[in-house]
């Protein structure tokens, strides 16, 4: 066991936390307040090659693995840029990753390098209002005519299709009653985001104001049969193999959130004198801050075990899944104890740790629930009977 990170993970390291400096705290703040898409922090990464980690070289990217990238978005949030920072490039790191694996030479060297470039926003188009985590039971439908597919249905809790250009959509191409398995016949594609067919609008929300979270009302999109990605009916099995990835990228944006905030409780402990001591003197105050230290470092030892894992080729499913639970547990425990050691501040917006709790509470909530992944592990690795 090699528990160090290699010299080129402590350069990205290095670059990524340098790169953020640019964008401080009050800047986050500030779009908290506005709502504005952080655009110039998104031209930034993609300046510096970020959005093209994970991409092949041949396109444009670096070609590095799911450790690398959770290292990238792991410091980017403990930078205090939290989700809101993570979340706009969060799609370029996985959210392409079924064309890398699946899609034809000529979709890879047209959908790729513009992405890695930064010339295009994406979203990413799976959640339907009444499906929720039972992906097999979409709705919305993609009719073959043609040379073209027309797509009617909705989706919801889309994050970026406001600014988006693209969207990686899952539609079901053959209707439920017509296939052996409840996961066939749903196919995966990558197109405009036609506006005039699609209409999108706006979900307010608890936190990460600046990357927007949208409802889709799909009225007759079309989309070209050179935009869909490998085989018909397949598209389930394709987003499947993105969503390991995406549960490391999330544990590690949580356990970087959570040591902004463990950073955030400490120095204020350390600085805030009541009864002529500072707090921090206090066991009261010193013991749980050092438990939100074990959590995290816990937590952080799964992910990065889950991502090793999933750079060798190896079977990940439960190591992901674990990493999600325990990162985004530990992110949201750190948050809370933040407010709690700032006290009556901790309630201020100048502060921070508010915004940092309302933003790891995504972490709990996406992509997948606390609940089914305590059900995943109990029937994957314990072997109990499936309880749903």
């Amino acid at each position: 066991m090699n528990f160090s990170y290699t010299d080129e993970q402590e350069a990205i390291r290095d670059a990524v936390r340098q790169a953020c400096t640019a964008f401080p705290e009050a800047y986050w703040l500030q779009k908290d307040d506005s709502g504005d898409f952080p655009h110039d922090f998104y031209a930034a990464m993609a300046k510096d090659g970020w959005l093209g980690l994970a991409i092949p070289e041949e396109y444009g990217g670096s070609g590095l693995g799911v450790t690398e990238a959770a290292l990238m978005m792991q410091t980017v949030a403990e930078s205090g840029a939290c989700m809101t920072g993570c979340a706009t490039f969060h799609i370029n790191v996985f959210g392409l990753n079924p064309v890398v694996v699946f899609g034809n030479a000529e979709q890879k060297q047209r959908m790729l390098p513009p992405m890695v470039r930064g010339e295009v926003k994406s979203c990413f188009g799976v959640t339907e209002p009444n499906t929720g985590l039972n992906t097999t039971q979409l709705k919305t439908r993609a009719v073959r005519r043609g040379d073209r597919y027309v797509v009617h249905g909705q989706k919801v809790w889309i994050s970026t299709a406001q600014v988006a250009d693209k969207i990686l959509l899952l539609a079901r191409t053959t209707p439920l009653e017509d296939v052996k398995s409840h996961s066939d016949g749903l196919s995966l594609f990558y197109t405009d985001l036609d506006r005039s067919k699609v209409d999108v609008r706006l979900i307010e929300k608890m936190g990460r104001k600046a990357v927007d979270s949208n409802e889709l009302f799909i009225d007759g999109l079309e989309i070209p049969v050179e935009d869909r990605i490998g085989e018909e009916g397949r598209g389930f099995k394709y987003i499947m193999h993105g969503m390991n990835p995406e549960r490391v990228l999330l544990a590690a944006e949580a356990i970087g959130i959570g040591r902004a905030a463990l950073r955030k409780a400490t120095d204020y402990a350390n600085e805030r004198v009541v009864f002529d001591r500072p707090i921090g003197k206090n066991q009261g105050i010193q013991h749980p801050l050092a438990q939100n230290w074990m959590e995290l470092e816990a937590a952080n030892l799964m992910a990065m075990k889950a991502a090793w894992l999933y750079d060798h080729g190896r079977d990940c499913g439960a190591e992901a899944n674990a990493a999600k639970y325990l990162g985004a547990e530990a992110g949201f425990h750190a948050c809370e104890r933040a407010i709690l050691t700032h006290g009556g501040f901790g309630y201020a917006r100048e502060y921070h740790v508010e915004r940092y709790l309302r933003e790891v509470m995504i972490a709990r909530i996406a992509p997948v629930s606390r609940e089914l992944i305590l059900s995943y592990i109990a029937e994957r690795v314990l072997g109990l009977p499936k309880s749903y």
